[in-house]
């Protein structure tokens, strides 16, 4: 195997793994950490990958930010009614 082999084998793994981190619904940044820590790759390497493939696949990813910024805002009117509710029940406990 020759040198340009085994760099497209390693960019189509990064490419991989970064498919793996789409599934978890990580950022980009979220991801390069992950890949960093638990697959030995460099941040720019996975940060280089992932310019690639939203480069190649635009809609799919100004998608995929869209439903996580979704995601991340419902997430936080949870807590919100959450935090809410607590309030409320210890209010009411203090009073009976």
């Amino acid at each position: 195997m020759n040198m340009d082999d085994s760099s497209a084998s390693y960019i189509h793994m990064v490419h991989h793994l970064i498919e793996e981190c789409l599934i978890f619904n990580m950022s980009k940044e979220e991801c390069m950490e992950a890949l960093s820590k638990h697959a030995s790759i460099k941040p720019v390497i996975t940060s280089t990958v992932w310019n690639e493939l939203e480069k190649e696949n635009k809609e799919f990813f100004e998608a995929y930010t869209r439903n996580r910024d979704q995601r991340a805002t419902d997430m936080e009117k949870r807590q919100r009614i959450q935090f809410r509710v607590n309030a409320y029940m210890r209010e009411k406990g203090n009073k009976d």
